[in-house]
């Protein structure tokens, strides 16, 4: 099968062998993540998309993808629109296009190990009109028609050490058994990859980009924990480390557990917890309590130890990037750095500080054009040079064992255009309102987005992603249930400890983009006179922002009052690590404007 064309044949060929009138193809994993390994690398092996969110559906005679604002470009270019209708959320829904174009009276697969129990619900609904029937399969028919499909990553799991946790594992189970007990609940599952991560201290391989290990776990009111791991994936050391509280069992038995749990009060994630749990669940007599992950909280809200830690990986990758930064702003204008040159050259100054496990996303490295796809990621056939009178924009992050970062910097390539220069200045004006927001306790990230956009609003401009997301340590790049978005998320209170980014941004389609990206620590703030608890934020990302590409002139002076401060705190952080010519540009690069 060479050709999209044959694949999507071949499971069309598939689906009347199952006597199915269509099936759906999430991009996620049994686990409900973003980022998953390669043999749940489904929808792009069907359809050629490789951005990291999107869904399919497949029916007789015509079929459909679905993305958000982030990858209209992308899933244009890299899938067939001759094959594929393409769908942009959240103008529709799966469910909801199902509901209009499912045939009448068919029969619709879905995978119940890729859907939450909430998504078939609406599903089910959106069919009644149709007189269409659900159907869950007990084989995916992608796995059947994918003749060379990865097999699971079998690697071993990885102790995280305390100094980096900051807490023992035993400690932060008995926090999850003290919530248990307080909602009168036996147990907990955990099936997000991070949260069984964080619960038991460790780390893995298995997926691309993110320190996570293929596991599940149930974790009870009596602090003790039920680990569910391909046996290949455990040695002794690993044993040792998890400790006598935890039961070590095949990954492969963890359905038939789940059935056993007759007349216990479970909790699980009717969020992160796919159908196919609480199916199992129901069928062993369980009674469920759908409530969140109790690991996702304190996940978030990381302790002192976590924190210092990221202060630490932040210097140390700030470095490295100034240092890219340094080399793009002397080689790019020569006119012979392309896109994937400049990706490789970034990884190598990250590699070189000795302490980089993996890089936390797919770089992306967009020149001109290239630079308005948000999620771009870089290929041979999409390489483009880095030229003068452009804009360049990389956003790339590192694993450190101390941290995880995730930066946006955009420079000018040469000199740019008025335009470009008034839409990043908007951009950045929007970046500072937001660095400098101060909020009462309890203000969740959907009230502050709007400070972020209100300057391209004010010119009929605006972005279509959210503008911030959390981060994990040592874990996922972008970590829930905090976030800054008016659609998608953002219900969440902020508290002081989380980590989250500030990314607005600009894309101009054809053209250019424009994002400038920091992280932020929601910090307890001090307000004189204040009568509520309030918060604000310490921005921990170090590295220089383009005054090339500023019109000083549209800066209220305490916005150029904060861009000197934080280029001071860069030459403080990031120019003490740096010597020679980096060290005389950054010192230019962060001179007050």
């Amino acid at each position: 099968m060479s050709t999209y064309e044959d694949r999507l044949k071949a499971l069309r060929d598939q689906l009347v062998r199952d006597r199915l009138d269509g099936f759906v193809v999430p991009l996620t994993d049994e686990h409900m993540s973003e980022y998953v390994g390669a043999y749940a690398q489904r929808l792009a092996w069907l359809t050629g998309f490789r951005g990291s969110a999107g869904s399919a559906v497949v029916l007789p005679q015509e079929a459909a993808i679905f993305t958000d604002g982030r990858y209209t470009l992308q899933v244009r270019e890299q899938v067939d629109g001759a094959h594929w209708r393409f769908e942009d959320v959240p103008h529709t829904s799966v469910t909801a296009w199902l509901g209009e174009h499912a045939p009448r009276g068919g029969r619709i697969g879905y995978d119940p190990w890729l859907h939450t129990r909430a998504w078939v619900m609406q599903a089910m609904q959106a069919l009644k009109e149709k007189v269409a029937t659900l159907v869950a399969v007990d084989t995916n028919p992608i796995d059947r028609v994918w003749p060379d499909r990865p097999t699971p990553s079998t690697a071993r799991l990885v102790a995280h050490d305390e100094r980096y946790a900051g807490r023992s594992a035993a400690d932060k189970r008995q926090q999850i058994a003290d919530l248990l007990t307080a909602k009168r609940a036996d147990a907990a599952i955990l099936s997000a990859l991070d949260s069984i991560a964080w619960a038991f201290n460790i780390r893995g391989q298995d997926v691309e980009r993110t320190p996570v290990a293929l596991a599940y776990a149930i974790v009870h009111a009596d602090a003790t924990a039920d680990l569910y791991v391909a046996p290949e994936k455990v040695d002794k050391g690993m044993i040792q480390h998890l400790g006598n509280a935890v039961r070590v069992h095949d990954r492969a038995t963890f359905a038939d557990a789940l059935k056993a749990m007759a007349g216990k009060s479970v909790i699980a994630d009717p969020e992160r917890a796919v159908a196919a749990i609480f199916d199992a669940l129901e069928a062993g007599g369980a009674t469920i309590l759908a409530e969140r992950d109790p690991a996702v909280l304190p996940k978030a809200i990381k302790n002192m130890q976590e924190i210092a830690g990221h202060r630490a990986a932040q210097a140390r990758d700030g470095a490295a990037l100034s240092r890219f930064l340094h080399w793009i702003a002397v080689e790019a204008p020569k006119g012979n750095v392309d896109e994937l040159t400049a990706a490789a050259r970034l990884e190598q100054f990250r590699r070189a500080t000795g302490e980089l496990v993996d890089l936390s996303f797919d770089t992306i490295s967009g020149a001109g054009p290239n630079g308005a796809v948000v999620h771009y990621r870089v290929e041979e056939k999409t390489n483009r040079l880095i030229e003068p009178g452009s804009f360049y924009l990389v956003d790339s992050g590192g694993q450190y064992r101390d941290g995880t970062t995730d930066v946006t910097r955009t420079v000018a390539i040469g000199l740019p255009t008025r335009e470009m220069k008034e839409r990043f200045t908007l951009v950045l004006k929007g970046h500072i309102a937001l660095a400098c927001a101060v909020f009462p306790r309890g203000t969740r990230g959907s009230q502050l987005d709007v400070l972020a956009r209100q300057f391209l609003w004010s010119h009929g401009l605006d972005y279509a992603h959210g503008t911030g997301h959390g981060v994990g340590s040592f874990l996922s790049v972008h970590e829930g249930p905090q976030r800054i978005a008016t659609f998608g998320g953002g219900d969440e209170p902020l508290v002081a400890g989380m980590f989250l980014s500030n990314e607005p941004g600009y894309y101009k389609a054809g053209e250019y983009g424009i994002r400038i990206e920091n992280l932020v620590l929601v910090e307890p703030r001090d307000v004189a006179g204040a009568e509520r608890e309030m918060l604000g934020f310490e921005t921990l990302t170090f590295a220089p922002i383009d005054r090339n590409a500023i019109l000083v002139e549209w800066l209220t002076d305490s916005e150029r009052t904060w861009l000197d401060s934080y280029h001071a705190q860069v030459l403080a952080v990031v120019g003490v690590q740096l010597d020679g010519e980096a060290r005389a540009w950054i010192e230019a690069a962060c001179a007050p404007l």
